[in-house]
């Protein structure tokens, strides 16, 4: 249940640099009563959730350049003027991070919507993302002045791999997936913090457009209803890759339709081990309890929570 009474609101304990990310942002960023912000650790179902909310703004337009409206704000590669554009938007804001919440300035004004996949489904798609990248992508990462911390190389060719150091390194060469994930379980509590799971979104579309629409507080009739959740299809958003991927999907070898790639789950079933499923499963309930593990590997016990 949500919390009733006073809020005690959460305050950000610490910055986070490295490759990707830069936290400072978000500290003097001006937040709007309506503001929407969409976080996820990587790989989750960011795209889509900007997809669904940005067809809820928009009321099941066309067209509707989801990238270029909601950056990722705190990529520090993000173009100054990209950063500007998002004072002078005169629509509602609906913006996304990849930080912890603790790491985050969880604004009372805004609302905040996290997504999370199993951490097996999250980095097999990571692996694909970064695998498909332009070698000139890791040398803007690497060389654009400020970086942090190590360089971002390109990742072994068996996803295999990938995963073995993923999981031994903790969500390695991105960022912490456990703590990512603890963090905004914490404050599900929240009335501003809504937590959805990409399988609830692959198992009930249309549940869970209304559900978000219900967060939002965005009321739309049964036919624009329709239309939002046609627009919010990964078929819909694969026939229409360009507006979904950022920069068009100019960065990744195959171009946007490589961006959104498959949308499927359990791509790690046959390649990792039963020991190494093991592992996994013990892990998540080491790091985040067994009710947090449960949801994260299977989704529903959100709606029961959240």
């Amino acid at each position: 249940m949500k919390t009733k009474g006073p809020v005690a609101w959460p305050v950000k304990t610490r910055e986070i640099h490295n490759h990707h990310m830069d936290s400072t942002v978000w500290n003097d960023f001006a937040f709007r009563g309506d503001d929407v912000i969409i976080a996820t650790w990587a790989k989750s179902g960011t795209t889509w959730m900007q997809q669904i909310v940005s067809q809820l703004i928009f009321r099941g337009a066309e067209n509707v350049n989801v990238p270029e409206l909601s950056p990722w704000l705190d990529l520090r590669i993000m173009p100054k003027e990209a950063i500007e554009a998002v004072k002078h938007q005169k629509h509602r804001r609906f913006l996304k991070t990849h930080l912890p919440a603790d790491a985050m300035v969880v604004s009372p004004r805004a609302k905040f919507i996290y997504v999370a996949r199993d951490g097996r489904d999250a980095a097999w798609s990571a692996w694909n993302h970064l695998a498909n990248f332009k070698p000139e992508v890791f040398d803007i990462f690497n060389n654009t002045p400020g970086r942090v911390g190590p360089e971002l190389t390109p990742p072994p060719a068996s996803v295999h791999q990938f995963y073995r150091e993923w999981f031994a390194r903790d969500g390695y060469p991105l960022w912490s997936f456990w703590e990512n994930i603890r963090s905004w379980w914490e404050i599900r509590h929240l009335p501003n913090v809504l937590l959805v799971h990409f399988n609830d979104m692959k198992r009930d579309l249309k549940g869970t457009v209304r559900e978000i629409a219900a967060f939002l507080e965005i009321e739309l009739d049964e036919e624009t209803f329709a239309k939002v959740v046609e627009h919010s299809s990964f078929d819909y958003m694969k026939r229409n890759a360009h507006l979904a991927a950022p920069l068009g999907g100019t960065i990744w070898e195959g171009g946007a339709a490589t961006f959104i790639n498959k949308g499927t789950n359990g791509r790690w079933q046959g390649t990792l081990s039963p020991a190494e499923i093991r592992a996994y499963e013990a892990r998540a309930i080491a790091e985040l309890g067994p009710d947090c593990a449960a949801w994260l590997e299977a989704g529903r016990f959100s709606r029961a929570v959240a």
